[in-house]
């Protein structure tokens, strides 16, 4: 802890990947793991364009229930630790597989949804796409061309968005700390940030509940809940 404590304090450069994990604390369900939503639920069911294409009125009704649980969530000590980790930071980037906006609400302001939104829609017919954050969410047309929306959130199958995927990349080159935050390292390619950043020297520090497949290859692993050990790993007060 204070070896990892000290590269945070002197880098100046640093950049985050957070997973479903750092949002658990919230209470907010993951997809993997023994509780995971993919033990419920069938991706191919609910997070696939074929999916919706088949039965866009199941998967809205799956996604509205989800948005529900988080607009009843509450950012955890993790997000304010690394909202208040921004602040210290010259140059900082948070890359995060997860949609749900938390990171946004406690104050981050470089996030990079690699996933996309899911308070965001977005139009089947023409691609516009806008925000909306109603719960529960009574669907309306595009007001462009009337076409039906969709989750503005990336399924299975397609592709990351590519600026913000571009962005995330860069920022992974450049920086002098990777910090790894509750994820599985298990999805690609968010999950081959990784390496990138090993390859560029930087230093990695994981932490999360558990070991994962990264671990043995990782500069610190540090194991517990990222609310309680952020804020002793950047001396917050969270």
């Amino acid at each position: 802890m204070n070896e990892a404590r000290d590269w945070i304090k002197n880098a100046s450069s640093i950049t985050v990947l957070t997973g479903a994990g750092i949002s658990a604390e919230s209470g907010i369900p993951t997809f993997r793991g023994a509780a995971g939503l993919w033990k419920q639920f069938r991706p191919q069911d609910l997070a696939t364009p074929h999916a919706f294409a088949r039965d866009p009125i199941l998967v809205w009704e799956w996604y509205d229930w989800r948005r529900g649980l988080i607009k009843a969530a509450q950012p955890n000590a993790a997000h304010l630790a690394l909202a208040e980790l921004e602040r210290r930071v010259r140059r900082f980037a948070l890359v995060t597989q997860n949609v749900d906006g938390l990171h946004q609400r406690e104050g981050s302001r470089n996030v990079l949804e690699v996933h996309g939104s899911i308070w965001k829609l977005r139009c089947t017919a023409c691609g516009r796409s806008w925000e909306d954050q109603t719960v529960p969410l009574s669907l309306p047309p595009c007001c462009e061309c009337g076409g039906m929306a969709r989750p503005g959130v990336v399924w299975f199958g397609e592709s990351l968005p590519t600026e913000i995927w571009s962005s995330a990349e860069r920022a992974t080159l450049h920086c002098d700390v990777f910090l790894v935050i509750g994820t599985s390292a298990a999805v690609y390619p968010a999950a081959g940030l990784i390496p990138l950043a090993k390859s560029s020297g930087a230093r990695i520090i994981e932490v999360n509940t558990e070991t994962t497949e990264i671990s043995s290859n990782v500069d610190c692993t540090l194991i517990g809940p990222a609310g309680e050990l952020l804020p002793q790993l950047i001396g917050s007060n969270a």
